[in-house]
Protein backbone atom coordinates (compact mmCIF):
# COMPACT_ATOMS: atom_id res chain seq x y z
CA UNK A 1 0.00 0.00 0.00
CA UNK A 2 1.34 3.44 -1.26
CA UNK A 3 1.56 6.10 1.84
CA UNK A 4 -0.95 9.40 1.38
CA UNK A 5 1.95 11.38 0.13
CA UNK A 6 1.64 13.47 -3.18
CA UNK A 7 3.93 14.34 -6.12
CA UNK A 8 7.30 16.28 -6.35
CA UNK A 9 6.59 20.10 -8.20
CA UNK A 10 8.31 17.94 -10.97
CA UNK A 11 5.54 15.10 -11.64
CA UNK A 12 3.94 15.36 -14.45
CA UNK A 13 1.18 13.43 -15.80
CA UNK A 14 -1.03 13.19 -19.05
CA UNK A 15 -4.59 14.25 -19.55
CA UNK A 16 -7.56 11.75 -18.49
CA UNK A 17 -10.11 12.33 -22.00
CA UNK A 18 -13.25 11.25 -20.43
CA UNK A 19 -15.45 12.27 -23.05
CA UNK A 20 -17.35 16.00 -22.93
CA UNK A 21 -16.75 16.75 -19.26
CA UNK A 22 -12.97 18.29 -18.50
CA UNK A 23 -11.19 15.51 -16.34
CA UNK A 24 -8.80 16.42 -14.07
CA UNK A 25 -5.49 17.14 -15.41
CA UNK A 26 -1.90 15.88 -14.18
CA UNK A 27 -0.43 12.77 -12.70
CA UNK A 28 -2.37 9.95 -12.72
CA UNK A 29 -1.80 7.43 -9.74
CA UNK A 30 1.10 5.34 -10.32
CA UNK A 31 1.42 1.99 -12.43
CA UNK A 32 1.18 -0.47 -9.67
CA UNK A 33 -1.66 1.48 -7.77
CA UNK A 34 -4.71 -1.22 -7.26
CA UNK A 35 -8.05 -0.97 -6.29
CA UNK A 36 -10.78 -3.17 -4.08
CA UNK A 37 -13.88 -2.92 -5.45
CA UNK A 38 -16.47 -4.13 -2.73
CA UNK A 39 -20.07 -4.86 -3.86
CA UNK A 40 -21.66 -7.09 -1.53
CA UNK A 41 -25.23 -6.73 -0.17
CA UNK A 42 -27.14 -7.79 2.89
CA UNK A 43 -30.06 -5.50 1.88
CA UNK A 44 -31.67 -3.56 -1.07
CA UNK A 45 -29.64 -4.65 -4.35
CA UNK A 46 -28.73 -1.90 -6.95
CA UNK A 47 -29.22 -3.49 -10.56
CA UNK A 48 -26.46 -0.68 -11.43
CA UNK A 49 -23.71 -2.87 -9.68
CA UNK A 50 -22.58 -4.30 -12.44
CA UNK A 51 -22.32 -1.05 -14.47
CA UNK A 52 -20.12 0.56 -11.83
CA UNK A 53 -17.87 -2.72 -11.66
CA UNK A 54 -17.24 -2.13 -15.73
CA UNK A 55 -16.64 1.97 -15.34
CA UNK A 56 -14.28 1.28 -12.33
CA UNK A 57 -12.43 -0.94 -14.56
CA UNK A 58 -12.62 1.18 -17.61
CA UNK A 59 -11.23 3.92 -15.32
CA UNK A 60 -8.26 1.97 -13.99
CA UNK A 61 -7.27 1.17 -17.36
CA UNK A 62 -7.41 4.91 -18.18
CA UNK A 63 -5.98 6.11 -15.40
CA UNK A 64 -2.74 3.35 -14.48
CA UNK A 65 -4.15 1.50 -11.68
CA UNK A 66 -5.46 -2.11 -11.38
CA UNK A 67 -9.34 -2.39 -10.30
CA UNK A 68 -9.96 -6.02 -8.52
CA UNK A 69 -13.52 -7.04 -7.74
CA UNK A 70 -15.09 -8.66 -5.40
CA UNK A 71 -18.38 -9.84 -3.31
CA UNK A 72 -16.36 -11.90 -1.10
CA UNK A 73 -16.05 -10.32 2.81
CA UNK A 74 -13.19 -12.81 3.00
CA UNK A 75 -10.99 -10.41 1.03
CA UNK A 76 -10.98 -8.23 4.38
CA UNK A 77 -7.70 -9.79 6.07
CA UNK A 78 -4.77 -7.70 6.96
CA UNK A 79 -2.55 -9.24 4.60
CA UNK A 80 -4.64 -9.06 1.33
CA UNK A 81 -6.01 -5.02 2.37
CA UNK A 82 -2.41 -4.33 2.04
CA UNK A 83 -2.26 -4.79 -1.36
CA UNK A 84 -4.48 -1.82 -1.83
CA UNK A 85 -4.22 2.05 -1.96
CA UNK A 86 -7.88 2.37 -1.47
CA UNK A 87 -11.15 0.17 -1.43
CA UNK A 88 -13.95 1.39 -3.17
CA UNK A 89 -17.68 0.30 -1.15
CA UNK A 90 -20.04 0.51 -4.29
CA UNK A 91 -23.64 0.16 -3.41
CA UNK A 92 -22.70 -1.84 -0.80
CA UNK A 93 -25.91 -2.35 1.59
CA UNK A 94 -26.75 -3.81 5.28
CA UNK A 95 -24.09 -5.86 7.62
CA UNK A 96 -21.28 -7.20 4.95
CA UNK A 97 -18.26 -7.71 7.43
CA UNK A 98 -18.09 -9.33 10.40
CA UNK A 99 -15.84 -8.29 13.92
CA UNK A 100 -12.58 -9.80 12.65
CA UNK A 101 -13.12 -8.31 9.01
CA UNK A 102 -13.98 -4.62 10.39
CA UNK A 103 -11.06 -5.04 12.59
CA UNK A 104 -8.85 -5.82 9.55
CA UNK A 105 -10.15 -2.62 7.77
CA UNK A 106 -10.30 -0.57 10.79
CA UNK A 107 -6.40 -0.86 11.00
CA UNK A 108 -5.61 -0.91 6.99
CA UNK A 109 -7.46 2.66 7.43
CA UNK A 110 -5.48 3.92 10.64
CA UNK A 111 -2.16 2.28 8.62
CA UNK A 112 -3.24 4.98 5.83
CA UNK A 113 -5.50 3.60 3.33
CA UNK A 114 -8.18 4.82 1.37
CA UNK A 115 -11.85 5.01 1.50
CA UNK A 116 -14.04 5.27 -1.73
CA UNK A 117 -18.00 5.20 -0.40
CA UNK A 118 -20.37 5.55 -3.62
CA UNK A 119 -24.30 5.78 -3.03
CA UNK A 120 -25.75 2.98 -0.87
CA UNK A 121 -22.29 2.91 1.07
CA UNK A 122 -23.89 5.17 3.33
CA UNK A 123 -26.57 2.43 3.81
CA UNK A 124 -24.15 -0.18 5.11
CA UNK A 125 -22.84 -0.85 8.42
CA UNK A 126 -25.42 0.49 10.51
CA UNK A 127 -23.91 -0.69 13.89
CA UNK A 128 -20.17 0.03 13.03
CA UNK A 129 -19.48 3.54 14.56
CA UNK A 130 -16.14 3.57 12.67
CA UNK A 131 -17.72 2.80 9.35
CA UNK A 132 -20.20 5.72 10.07
CA UNK A 133 -17.85 8.18 11.11
CA UNK A 134 -15.56 6.41 7.88
CA UNK A 135 -18.85 7.07 5.30
CA UNK A 136 -19.12 10.57 6.84
CA UNK A 137 -23.27 9.99 7.37
CA UNK A 138 -25.41 6.87 7.25
CA UNK A 139 -28.84 6.95 4.65
CA UNK A 140 -32.34 8.05 5.99
CA UNK A 141 -34.56 8.24 2.89
CA UNK A 142 -34.69 8.98 -0.88
CA UNK A 143 -37.37 10.41 -3.07
CA UNK A 144 -38.46 9.34 -6.52
CA UNK A 145 -35.48 9.57 -9.52
CA UNK A 146 -35.36 12.97 -10.82
CA UNK A 147 -33.50 15.79 -12.33
CA UNK A 148 -31.32 17.95 -9.43
CA UNK A 149 -29.04 21.22 -9.51
CA UNK A 150 -26.43 20.04 -7.83
CA UNK A 151 -24.03 23.11 -6.44
CA UNK A 152 -19.57 22.42 -6.65
CA UNK A 153 -18.46 24.00 -3.43
CA UNK A 154 -14.75 22.96 -4.14
CA UNK A 155 -13.75 23.31 -7.31
CA UNK A 156 -10.11 22.36 -6.43
CA UNK A 157 -10.29 18.91 -5.09
CA UNK A 158 -9.74 16.29 -8.44
CA UNK A 159 -13.01 15.06 -7.90
CA UNK A 160 -14.92 18.06 -8.71
CA UNK A 161 -11.97 20.52 -10.23
CA UNK A 162 -13.57 20.04 -13.87
CA UNK A 163 -16.74 20.71 -13.22
CA UNK A 164 -18.75 23.52 -13.44
CA UNK A 165 -20.25 25.85 -10.31
CA UNK A 166 -23.51 24.26 -11.50
CA UNK A 167 -24.54 20.16 -12.53
CA UNK A 168 -27.33 19.02 -13.36
CA UNK A 169 -28.02 15.65 -13.58
CA UNK A 170 -30.72 12.97 -12.57
CA UNK A 171 -30.09 10.67 -10.25
CA UNK A 172 -31.80 9.10 -6.62
CA UNK A 173 -31.06 11.72 -4.23
CA UNK A 174 -30.74 10.54 -0.54
CA UNK A 175 -31.31 12.22 2.59
CA UNK A 176 -29.06 11.45 5.34
CA UNK A 177 -29.30 10.99 8.73
CA UNK A 178 -26.81 14.00 9.96
CA UNK A 179 -25.27 16.66 8.17
CA UNK A 180 -21.61 16.03 7.60
CA UNK A 181 -20.48 19.64 7.26
CA UNK A 182 -19.36 20.21 10.61
CA UNK A 183 -16.47 17.00 10.44
CA UNK A 184 -16.22 16.39 6.98
CA UNK A 185 -15.44 19.23 3.90
CA UNK A 186 -17.98 19.24 1.46
CA UNK A 187 -17.26 19.19 -2.02
CA UNK A 188 -20.81 19.45 -3.62
CA UNK A 189 -24.50 20.02 -2.41
CA UNK A 190 -27.80 19.66 -3.25
CA UNK A 191 -30.11 22.89 -4.21
CA UNK A 192 -33.42 21.46 -2.60
CA UNK A 193 -35.58 23.91 -4.04
CA UNK A 194 -34.53 22.30 -7.83
CA UNK A 195 -36.30 19.15 -7.35
CA UNK A 196 -39.15 17.34 -4.90
CA UNK A 197 -38.18 15.33 -1.72
CA UNK A 198 -35.43 16.95 -0.09
CA UNK A 199 -35.41 16.79 3.95
CA UNK A 200 -32.33 18.49 5.41
CA UNK A 201 -33.26 22.29 5.28
CA UNK A 202 -31.18 23.43 2.54
CA UNK A 203 -28.09 22.83 3.49
CA UNK A 204 -27.74 19.19 1.74
CA UNK A 205 -24.09 17.71 1.31
CA UNK A 206 -24.17 15.34 -1.64
CA UNK A 207 -20.14 14.31 -1.95
CA UNK A 208 -17.19 15.21 0.57
CA UNK A 209 -14.03 14.31 1.38
CA UNK A 210 -12.15 13.66 4.93
CA UNK A 211 -9.16 13.01 6.37
CA UNK A 212 -10.01 9.83 8.91
CA UNK A 213 -8.10 7.80 11.69
CA UNK A 214 -5.03 8.27 9.83
CA UNK A 215 -6.54 7.10 6.59
CA UNK A 216 -8.53 9.34 3.53
CA UNK A 217 -12.24 9.26 3.10
CA UNK A 218 -14.20 10.41 -0.49
CA UNK A 219 -18.11 9.62 -0.56
CA UNK A 220 -20.51 10.51 -3.68
CA UNK A 221 -23.94 10.02 -2.74
CA UNK A 222 -24.63 9.72 -7.15
CA UNK A 223 -24.53 6.32 -8.74
CA UNK A 224 -27.56 4.60 -8.11
CA UNK A 225 -28.66 4.47 -11.97
CA UNK A 226 -27.34 2.41 -14.58
CA UNK A 227 -26.88 5.71 -16.82
CA UNK A 228 -24.41 7.27 -13.93
CA UNK A 229 -21.82 5.30 -15.05
CA UNK A 230 -22.24 6.39 -18.58
CA UNK A 231 -21.97 10.23 -17.90
CA UNK A 232 -18.64 11.57 -18.45
CA UNK A 233 -18.74 14.06 -15.71
CA UNK A 234 -20.09 11.60 -13.12
CA UNK A 235 -16.70 9.24 -14.39
CA UNK A 236 -14.03 11.78 -13.87
CA UNK A 237 -15.99 12.57 -10.18
CA UNK A 238 -15.15 9.19 -9.96
CA UNK A 239 -11.85 8.84 -10.84
CA UNK A 240 -10.89 12.40 -9.04
CA UNK A 241 -12.42 10.75 -6.10
CA UNK A 242 -10.49 7.78 -6.18
CA UNK A 243 -7.23 9.95 -7.40
CA UNK A 244 -7.02 11.52 -3.92
CA UNK A 245 -8.36 8.20 -1.45
CA UNK A 246 -5.09 6.66 -3.26
CA UNK A 247 -2.73 9.28 -2.80
CA UNK A 248 -2.37 10.12 -6.53
CA UNK A 249 -3.56 13.91 -5.54
CA UNK A 250 -3.63 16.46 -3.01
CA UNK A 251 -6.76 18.49 -2.09
CA UNK A 252 -7.11 19.97 1.78
CA UNK A 253 -10.20 17.95 3.07
CA UNK A 254 -10.38 19.69 6.44
CA UNK A 255 -13.48 20.99 7.53
CA UNK A 256 -14.32 24.77 6.03
CA UNK A 257 -16.88 26.84 7.60
CA UNK A 258 -17.69 30.69 7.56
CA UNK A 259 -16.06 31.89 4.96
CA UNK A 260 -17.21 34.59 2.60
CA UNK A 261 -16.27 35.33 -0.63
CA UNK A 262 -13.78 38.13 -2.02
CA UNK A 263 -13.71 36.21 -5.45
CA UNK A 264 -16.70 34.23 -6.25
CA UNK A 265 -16.12 33.51 -9.91
CA UNK A 266 -18.06 36.34 -11.18
CA UNK A 267 -17.25 39.44 -9.72
CA UNK A 268 -14.59 41.82 -9.51
CA UNK A 269 -16.19 43.75 -7.54
CA UNK A 270 -13.99 45.70 -4.56
CA UNK A 271 -10.87 44.44 -6.68
CA UNK A 272 -8.35 46.83 -8.53
CA UNK A 273 -5.51 46.70 -10.46
CA UNK A 274 -2.02 48.23 -9.88
CA UNK A 275 1.07 48.50 -12.02
CA UNK A 276 1.35 46.79 -15.64
CA UNK A 277 -0.59 43.81 -17.14
CA UNK A 278 -4.13 41.94 -16.01
CA UNK A 279 -5.79 39.21 -15.13
CA UNK A 280 -8.84 37.47 -17.27
CA UNK A 281 -11.99 36.18 -15.63
CA UNK A 282 -12.89 33.24 -18.17
CA UNK A 283 -16.68 31.80 -18.00
CA UNK A 284 -15.81 28.90 -15.69
CA UNK A 285 -15.22 31.38 -12.88
CA UNK A 286 -10.82 31.28 -13.27
CA UNK A 287 -8.66 34.47 -13.09
CA UNK A 288 -5.53 33.99 -14.96
CA UNK A 289 -2.39 36.59 -15.25
CA UNK A 290 -1.19 38.02 -18.21
CA UNK A 291 1.81 40.19 -18.24
CA UNK A 292 3.36 42.40 -15.47
CA UNK A 293 4.72 43.05 -13.08
CA UNK A 294 1.67 44.01 -11.60
CA UNK A 295 -0.94 43.21 -8.83
CA UNK A 296 -4.73 42.55 -8.44
CA UNK A 297 -5.47 44.01 -5.30
CA UNK A 298 -8.73 43.98 -2.68
CA UNK A 299 -8.71 47.48 -1.67
CA UNK A 300 -12.32 47.13 -0.44
CA UNK A 301 -10.97 46.64 2.82
CA UNK A 302 -7.62 45.39 4.97
CA UNK A 303 -7.65 42.89 7.34
CA UNK A 304 -6.16 41.95 10.28
CA UNK A 305 -6.56 38.38 11.84
CA UNK A 306 -8.08 36.26 9.37
CA UNK A 307 -7.81 33.18 7.24
CA UNK A 308 -7.41 33.34 3.46
CA UNK A 309 -8.00 30.17 1.03
CA UNK A 310 -7.52 30.43 -2.05
CA UNK A 311 -7.21 27.95 -5.35
CA UNK A 312 -4.33 28.46 -7.63
CA UNK A 313 -3.12 26.08 -10.76
CA UNK A 314 0.39 26.63 -12.92
CA UNK A 315 -0.27 26.35 -16.40
CA UNK A 316 3.72 25.66 -17.87
CA UNK A 317 4.35 21.71 -17.65
CA UNK A 318 7.77 22.37 -16.36
CA UNK A 319 6.65 24.21 -13.57
CA UNK A 320 8.28 27.51 -14.66
CA UNK A 321 5.36 29.93 -14.00
CA UNK A 322 5.51 32.70 -11.38
CA UNK A 323 3.23 34.32 -9.07
CA UNK A 324 2.36 34.70 -5.42
CA UNK A 325 -0.45 36.08 -2.78
CA UNK A 326 0.60 39.44 -1.06
CA UNK A 327 -0.16 40.39 2.15
CA UNK A 328 0.08 42.91 5.05
CA UNK A 329 0.70 45.77 2.61
CA UNK A 330 -0.77 49.19 3.00
CA UNK A 331 -3.18 50.36 0.47
CA UNK A 332 -1.63 51.72 -2.97
CA UNK A 333 -1.98 51.34 -6.79
CA UNK A 334 1.79 50.89 -6.83
CA UNK A 335 2.60 47.16 -6.68
CA UNK A 336 6.02 48.07 -5.33
CA UNK A 337 4.35 48.97 -1.84
CA UNK A 338 3.05 45.48 -1.41
CA UNK A 339 7.15 44.18 -1.99
CA UNK A 340 8.48 46.92 0.13
CA UNK A 341 5.90 46.72 3.27
CA UNK A 342 3.99 43.07 3.05
CA UNK A 343 4.97 40.00 2.59
CA UNK A 344 4.25 37.35 -0.66
CA UNK A 345 3.73 33.48 -0.39
CA UNK A 346 5.37 32.52 -3.23
CA UNK A 347 4.21 30.36 -6.21
CA UNK A 348 7.29 29.27 -8.37
CA UNK A 349 8.02 25.67 -8.83
CA UNK A 350 11.77 26.18 -9.96
CA UNK A 351 13.45 28.73 -8.17
CA UNK A 352 16.13 28.57 -4.54
CA UNK A 353 14.14 27.30 -0.97
CA UNK A 354 13.09 31.06 -0.36
CA UNK A 355 12.05 32.03 -3.20
CA UNK A 356 9.52 29.13 -4.87
CA UNK A 357 5.95 27.71 -3.69
CA UNK A 358 5.33 27.99 -0.21
CA UNK A 359 8.31 30.31 0.82
CA UNK A 360 7.78 33.65 2.68
CA UNK A 361 9.34 35.01 -0.78
CA UNK A 362 12.88 36.34 0.86
CA UNK A 363 12.68 35.55 4.07
CA UNK A 364 11.75 32.06 5.09
CA UNK A 365 11.73 28.61 2.67
CA UNK A 366 8.78 26.34 2.86
CA UNK A 367 9.29 23.03 4.83
CA UNK A 368 10.22 21.55 1.81
CA UNK A 369 9.86 18.06 1.99
CA UNK A 370 6.01 18.21 3.53
CA UNK A 371 5.63 21.23 0.39
CA UNK A 372 6.62 18.57 -2.05
CA UNK A 373 4.62 15.58 -0.40
CA UNK A 374 1.42 18.07 -0.50
CA UNK A 375 1.75 20.06 -3.92
CA UNK A 376 0.37 18.65 -6.96
CA UNK A 377 1.69 19.00 -10.31
CA UNK A 378 1.39 21.91 -13.14
CA UNK A 379 -2.02 21.53 -14.63
CA UNK A 380 -3.93 20.77 -11.19
CA UNK A 381 -5.50 22.90 -8.79
CA UNK A 382 -3.79 23.42 -5.48
CA UNK A 383 -5.39 24.64 -2.32
CA UNK A 384 -3.27 27.38 -0.03
CA UNK A 385 -4.84 28.74 3.51
CA UNK A 386 -2.44 31.83 5.00
CA UNK A 387 -3.76 32.20 8.47
CA UNK A 388 -2.73 35.45 9.88
CA UNK A 389 -2.97 35.95 13.74
CA UNK A 390 -1.28 39.17 15.20
CA UNK A 391 2.10 39.18 13.58
CA UNK A 392 1.93 34.86 13.16
CA UNK A 393 1.80 33.78 9.98
CA UNK A 394 1.18 30.26 8.73
CA UNK A 395 0.81 28.74 5.15
CA UNK A 396 -1.07 25.53 4.56
CA UNK A 397 -1.00 23.55 1.12
CA UNK A 398 -3.77 21.11 0.48
CA UNK A 399 -4.25 20.51 3.88
CA UNK A 400 -0.68 20.41 4.94
CA UNK A 401 1.25 22.94 7.39
CA UNK A 402 4.26 24.39 5.40
CA UNK A 403 5.44 27.14 6.66
CA UNK A 404 5.25 29.09 9.88
CA UNK A 405 6.35 32.61 10.47
CA UNK A 406 6.77 35.62 12.76
CA UNK A 407 6.91 38.93 11.49
CA UNK A 408 9.37 40.97 13.56
CA UNK A 409 9.90 43.96 11.19
CA UNK A 410 7.24 47.10 12.09
CA UNK A 411 7.37 48.43 8.73
CA UNK A 412 5.60 44.54 7.87
CA UNK A 413 3.06 44.38 10.70
CA UNK A 414 0.52 41.66 9.77
CA UNK A 415 -2.09 43.54 11.95
CA UNK A 416 -4.07 45.77 9.30
CA UNK A 417 -3.30 45.23 5.99
CA UNK A 418 -4.27 44.33 2.06
CA UNK A 419 -4.70 41.29 -0.19
CA UNK A 420 -3.51 40.90 -3.46
CA UNK A 421 -2.57 38.90 -6.03
CA UNK A 422 0.91 39.07 -8.36
CA UNK A 423 1.07 38.67 -12.58
CA UNK A 424 4.99 38.62 -12.64
CA UNK A 425 5.28 38.83 -16.35
CA UNK A 426 4.48 37.79 -19.91
CA UNK A 427 5.79 34.38 -19.41
CA UNK A 428 4.10 33.43 -16.50
CA UNK A 429 0.30 31.74 -16.31
CA UNK A 430 -1.35 31.12 -12.75
CA UNK A 431 -4.96 30.87 -12.19
CA UNK A 432 -6.88 31.44 -9.11
CA UNK A 433 -10.44 30.37 -8.38
CA UNK A 434 -12.42 30.74 -5.11
CA UNK A 435 -10.60 33.72 -2.81
CA UNK A 436 -12.58 33.38 0.60
CA UNK A 437 -12.07 34.81 3.54
CA UNK A 438 -12.81 33.99 7.55
CA UNK A 439 -11.78 37.09 10.01
CA UNK A 440 -10.66 35.29 13.38
CA UNK A 441 -10.53 36.86 16.59
CA UNK A 442 -7.41 38.71 17.47
CA UNK A 443 -4.96 36.74 18.92
CA UNK A 444 -1.14 36.80 19.87
CA UNK A 445 1.80 34.80 18.00
CA UNK A 446 1.79 32.50 21.19
CA UNK A 447 -1.92 32.03 21.47
CA UNK A 448 -2.01 31.22 17.46
CA UNK A 449 0.28 28.66 17.88
CA UNK A 450 -1.68 26.53 20.11
CA UNK A 451 -3.77 23.62 18.98
CA UNK A 452 -1.73 23.31 15.56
Amino acid sequence: MRPTTGLTAAALGAALLLGAAAAPTGAAPAPDDRVLVFSKTAGFRHDSIPDGITALRELGATGGFTVDATEDAAAFTPANLRRYDAVVFLSTTGDVLDAGQQRAFEDYIRRGGGYVGIHAAADTEYDWPFYGGLAGAYFHSHPAIQPATVHVEDRAHPATAGLARTWNRTDEWYNYRSNPREHAHVLASLDESSYSGGTMNGDHPIAWCQNYAGGRAFYTGGGHTKASYAEPAFRAHLLGGIRWATGAAQADCRPENGYRPLFDGTSLEGWRQAGPGAFTLDADGTLTTTGGMGMLWYAASGFGSYSLKLDWRMASPSGDDNSGVFIGFPPSDDPWSAVHNGYEIQIDATDVPEKTTGAVYGFQSADLKKRDRALNPPGEWNTYEIRVEGEHLRVWLNGVKINDFTNTDPARSLTDGHIGLQNHGDADQVSFRDIRIKELPTRTAATASQGD
